[in-house]
């Protein structure tokens, strides 16, 4: 069983930052690519960025392109979303999640973590 574990969110003010971080075990669980998705109250959980297992292949929602990193540690399992320049509609929960085979910027991903919390501020 893979197990995804978030960490990072918070409250900011507009134009502020935030580091997402997601860890996923065991490590055995070989070439994960792995994505944040966030949710926002009434609307859809949408596709935010990420990353193939490698690292070398990123993918970005138009909406964060520019103020928004992914990044990983590929030999700790870890992905990370850089958080920038962030806007009171970039409020949501975040979601990490993991899944084999080929990356992909829709929610079909079997593995999640609980989701956490980011809100920012006007």
């Amino acid at each position: 069983q893979v197990q995804v574990v978030e960490s990072g969110g918070g409250l900011v003010q507009a134009g502020g930052s935030l580091r997402l971080s997601c860890a996923a075990s065991p490590r055995t669980f070989s070439n994960i690519n792995m994505a944040w998705f966030r949710q926002a109250p009434g609307k859809e959980r949408e596709f935010v960025a990420a990353t193939s297992w490698s690292g070398i292949r990123t993918y970005y929602a138009d909406s964060v392109k520019g103020r928004f990193t992914i990044s990983r540690d590929v030999a700790k399992n870890t992905v990370y979303l850089q958080m920038n320049s962030l806007k009171p509609e970039d409020t949501a929960v975040y979601y990490c999640a993991a899944k084999g085979g080929i990356v992909e910027v829709t929610p079909n991903y079997p593995y999640w973590g609980q989701g956490t919390q980011v809100t920012v501020s006007s």
